[in-house]
């Protein structure tokens, strides 16, 4: 059951790992560049969406994995016919069929958790849902092995995956929905008593940062394939992958960290591990300092779990028992749902001035380099190379490393004044006594 369920988890994240990654290269190559924000945004709309999924249908009429089925098979259609859609330069459908696969998709998070916790003992949970991370990495090894970065055929491979997923999701223990016969709440279904936590200041404050400091945040996925692409890196998406390599080596220190700084001090690391990483991507991008950006990559493991898990620990904390599953909701609901929709929305509005000139720097990359044959094993050699071509001029790579600059330095300036803001108004007394 544990290899099943660990199977179902790695296979999960690989389906969105596949394609989310390198979505700006994809659409940017295609002359879709123009949607990569709305793209992007898909994500958070689905994310706010899927607990009203989960709450009003799979948790009251379907066994988990038989729902999870369906939601896979039904994305991964969705997601096979993108390719088309592309191609024919149709960026409204493009976007429909993004939105379709994503509402699709979120909702199997919290099914595919479901699943683990009623079948597996709650210690085991972490060690199943690193697959996934390790799922996300994969997926980004594949795509640079294959030199797929920028390729269409990342979402055959996310379609054909997300359908063969969808099959085996019937292989899983049968999960009875949980909320069977009982009757519906709307209260808990809308976080309504989660809301009134607000009322507590530091509570408020919490979730007003958390939710803030995911603006800043979507810059990092919406546009840093392209931006390694403007660097030289030969496949952006295994290079990127470094952060989730990161994220299992943090992941494991949290608990760790978390006795000896406690919630406030880890959060704050969280949200200025954030600042640093952009100020390293634009001093990086104007130095031509490779160090500095895979550096800031390799910081995704504090970004990510320094702040999001200990947020999930502390929300945990000091919501009274019965209310736990809402503020947990409520606090997704505002950090991967309002907090990063409206990033998306922000970080494409200030792409908009470096859209040209990263557009035109990445067709003369591709155009400057040699067409070679490389075998598989060759190909993997290469996935984290970095390799800017002499004959393309000096000036026209400096230019747009400039607008990167101004481009980094805004969601780093952001993410400082939010730490500070934190800094000054968070001190849960209680919760640190509990660390």
């Amino acid at each position: 059951m544990y290899l099943r369920i660990s199977l179902m988890m790695f296979l999960q994240f690989f389906v969105w790992g596949s394609w989310f990654v390198t979505l700006f290269l994809i659409l940017g190559k295609h002359g879709l560049a123009s949607i990569i924000g709305d793209s992007y945004g898909t994500a958070p709309i689905a994310a706010i969406v899927a607990p009203l999924f989960l709450g009003l249908v799979a948790d009251r009429f379907f066994s988990s994995e038989r729902v999870m089925a369906v939601l896979f098979l039904l994305g991964g259609a969705l997601m096979l016919a993108v390719p088309t859609a592309i191609a024919q330069g149709n960026g409204t459908l493009v976007w429909m069929l993004f939105t379709g696969h994503m509402l699709c998709f979120m909702p199997t998070l919290g099914l595919g958790n479901t699943i683990a916790f009623t079948h597996l003992p709650r210690e085991v949970f972490p060690k199943t849902r690193v697959w996934g991370t390790i799922g996300w990495i994969a997926a980004g090894w594949v795509a640079g092995a294959l030199a797929w970065s920028d390729s269409l055929n990342l979402f055959v491979m996310a379609g054909v995956t997300s359908v063969l997923l969808g099959l085996f999701c019937f292989a899983l223990p049968n999960t009875p929905p949980p909320l069977c016969g009982k009757a519906l709440d709307l209260r808990s279904l809308f976080m309504v008593d989660a809301f009134r936590l607000l009322a507590r200041p530091m509570f408020f404050v919490f979730i007003a940062c958390s939710t803030l400091i995911c603006i800043p945040l979507a810059y990092y996925y919406s546009n840093t394939s392209g931006f390694l692409a403007n660097a030289g890196f030969e496949q952006a998406a295994s290079a990127m992958s470094i952060g989730q390599i990161s994220e299992i080596f943090f992941m494991l220190l949290v608990p760790f960290f978390f006795r000896k700084l406690g919630v406030k001090w880890m959060i704050l690391v969280g949200m200025l591990a954030w600042v640093l990483r952009y100020v390293l991507f634009a001093y990086g991008a104007t130095e031509q300092a490779v160090w500095m950006l895979f550096a800031g990559i390799a910081l995704h493991g504090i970004c990510y779990d320094f702040f999001f898990v200990t947020g999930f620990m502390y929300a945990d904390r000091v919501a009274p028992p019965a209310l736990r599953g809402q503020t947990q909701s409520m606090l997704v609901f505002f950090t991967q749902g309002v907090g990063m929709f409206v990033g998306f929305k922000v970080a494409a509005a200030k792409f908009a001035p470096v859209a040209e000139s990263s557009t035109a720097l990445g067709s003369a990359i591709t155009a400057a380099k040699a067409e070679e044959k490389l075998s598989f094993f060759q190909q993997m050699g290469r996935m984290f190379s970095v390799n800017m071509p002499e004959s393309v001029d000096a000036s026209f790579i400096s230019q747009s490393a400039q607008l990167w600059k101004q481009y980094w330095l805004f969601p780093a300036g952001m993410a400082a004044v939010i730490a500070v803001i934190f800094f000054v108004a968070f001190w849960d007394k209680s919760a640190e006594k509990d660390s």
